[in-house]
């Protein structure tokens, strides 16, 4: 065996891989595409690509290849979406009720977060509204702000890795960031004044 083979990963160590970033990229897919079923799909497609193409590679180059894969697989179910949308003339084909509200933010959020001495009614009520803002919020971001925003800040992804992750530059993250944080704070100050 020479040394470049034992860089190599193991089918052990793809599979622990996935297993610890399944969850999250869920959530997050979830919230790009407003569909869980779809967003499972995405993530599973996603995966099988990871361990197909780049299952030999070493094990630190998973996660920079694996947020590609899922970005591509994310743009490439809208291209689709848009395609379908031209092929038919309602819209509303693609639109049902039963996809307001099925991602509900409040799961993503650990109960270790939560105070060891637990919050009275009226302060709990409060943080739920809250997420509920920043939830409607989010889901206001163009897609690309969205997906710069919650790699940055949600995955705790520097600069580059979101660059690497959303092919663009550095340069484009942070004026994704910074427009979506803008128009994050405008939205959350407009929702709250009503």
């Amino acid at each position: 065996m020479t040394n470049k083979d034992s860089l190599l990963a193991t089918p052990a160590e793809l599979s622990e891989f996935l297993k610890s970033v399944e969850k999250r990229a869920f959530k997050r897919t979830a919230y790009h595409v407003r569909n869980d079923e779809s967003a499972l799909d995405i993530v599973q497609d996603s995966m099988m690509k990871l361990a197909e193409h780049y299952g030999h590679k070493p094990v630190e180059e998973f996660p920079m290849l694996f947020q590609r894969i899922l970005s591509n697989a994310t743009l490439d179910w809208f291209r689709r979406q848009k395609v379908k949308n031209a092929l038919f003339s309602s819209f509303s084909d693609f639109h049902s009720g039963e996809e307001d509200g099925e991602f509900d933010i409040l799961d993503s959020i650990s109960t270790a977060d939560v105070a060891a001495g637990f919050d009275n009614p009226e302060t709990e009520n409060q943080r739920v509204q809250n997420f509920h803002l920043i939830e409607q919020a989010l889901l206001l971001l163009p897609n690309r702000q969205r997906e710069a925003f919650l790699m940055r800040y949600w995955e705790d992804m520097d600069v580059s890795e979101t660059a690497t992750a959303m092919g663009c530059s550095e340069g484009s993250v942070k004026t994704h960031c910074s427009r979506a944080v803008q128009a994050l704070s405008k939205a959350l100050r407009s929702i709250a004044v009503k």
